[in-house]
């Protein structure tokens, strides 16, 4: 992507839910080893971690909601005004808990991003995201497991993959032991497919 003085020009949107661990990585990454600057946080969340990092960067943040928008078809078309508004290329889930509305994926085919804590398209599918994946593996007696990025799509886990990184589970992983390793792979591997993205 071609840059203005020393603004990147590509602009991504991160939606997330929690902590905001991986939207900070991302932040920090931003204009550094991902050639693209971050337009917007948003959260479903108004305590969410995600948006107090973004605010520490001075990162302009959204917090869209069941609460803000009780209709789930308002919420829709306020997500779609809010990331058209941001100028978002791509928009990237990071550790994002709900499922985003049809004129939202529509408006950005392709061009919405998930990670799992998993090789897809094992341990995917509605119902399976944090803790539930990792006691799934391990209760399956597999010896490795990963991390995935893949196009979001209607249907959970399904959109095609991107990227994938392996994580060996240990004889002695429980599922705490087995999450650690997995959300660094995780990071990692989203950091890695974004900055190779924007390249």
């Amino acid at each position: 992507m071609t840059s203005t003085g020393d603004r990147p020009t590509a602009r991504i949107a991160i939606l997330a839910s929690g902590t905001g661990t991986t939207a900070a990585a991302i932040m920090d990454a931003a204009g550094r080893t991902i050639a693209a600057e971050v337009a917007v946080v948003i959260s479903n969340n108004s305590g969410s971690g995600a948006l107090a990092h973004a605010r520490e960067r001075g990162v302009p943040t959204r917090h869209l909601s069941g609460l803000t928008h009780p209709d789930p078809a308002v919420l829709d078309a306020a997500m779609l005004t809010a990331l058209v508004e941001s100028g978002a290329q791509l928009v990237v889930l990071a550790g994002y808990m709900k499922k985003l509305g049809p004129r939202t994926l529509a408006a950005f085919p392709g061009l919405v991003v998930n990670t799992h804590p998993a090789l897809l398209p094992a341990y995917g599918g509605q119902g399976m995201y944090g803790d539930r994946v990792h006691a799934a593996v391990l209760a399956d007696g597999v010896r490795q497991t990963g991390a995935s990025v893949h196009v979001v799509t209607p249907e959970y886990d399904e959109g095609p993959v991107l990227a994938q990184a392996t994580v060996p589970v240990e004889p002695d992983d429980d599922v705490a032991s087995l999450r650690a390793r997995v959300q660094a792979a995780e990071k990692t591997l989203l950091l890695d497919w974004l900055a190779a993205h924007f390249a």
